[in-house]
């Protein structure tokens, strides 16, 4: 959740800022779907702990949206990763959906590992969903996947979000928007950020 926290944050900044540009790139944490029970035990256990987190980013600022409660009702596991970084990187053939899947995820509370679901994401944003369909699955948007994942493990990211500014500043983990800022504002004035 710290990612769609992160997320409405740069976009607010980037309107005050319209010289930056935001990419996003994909970091799973759970990439395949064995994954949140190898990490919690089982997928209940894996879902309360989760859950937990969105509690705690649920609780900060631009939080409010999330929808703990909802999620916790519904009955499927928690998503793993990699369906909804493939619907993204497909849909960034286009353009690019990545907070429309993190408010479905986070807000409406859907299972994004469903390609329905991830495919109404793709339509509510207008991109072409005969492309989409052929993009999702394809080996080109895995590899671009594999890609993101490849770079952010030779950058050692290992957290959600990882912000990577100038391809040279790594800031892992939810900041909050004040800070990154100010991280924004020296680099545009040539400024190490490091040095505050």
């Amino acid at each position: 959740m710290w990612c769609f926290l992160s997320s409405a944050r740069l976009r607010r900044i980037s309107l005050d800022f319209p010289q930056i540009e935001i990419n996003h790139h994909a970091l799973a944490l759970a990439k395949d779907l064995n994954s949140i029970s190898q990490m919690f035990g089982d997928d209940a256990d894996g879902k309360e702990e989760i859950l937990r987190h969105w509690s705690a980013a649920a609780a900060h600022p631009d939080g409010e949206r999330i929808n703990v409660s909802l999620m916790r009702s519904r009955e499927f596991p928690c998503p793993y990763s990699m369906p909804g970084l493939l619907a993204c990187k497909a849909a960034q053939f286009q353009g690019g959906m990545f907070d429309r899947v993190q408010r479905a995820h986070a807000v409406e509370a859907n299972n994004i590992v469903d390609s329905k679901i991830l495919k109404g994401c793709a339509v509510d944003i207008g991109l072409d969903p005969i492309r989409w369909e052929v993009d999702f699955p394809s080996q080109a948007v895995r590899q671009a996947v594999e890609s993101d994942l490849e770079e952010a493990r030779q950058l050692g990211a290992n957290a959600v979000p990882t912000l990577i500014f100038n391809q040279r500043w790594v800031l892992p983990g939810a900041v909050p928007e004040t800070a990154l800022r100010q991280v924004i504002e020296d680099l545009l004035a040539d400024r190490d950020p490091s040095a505050a």
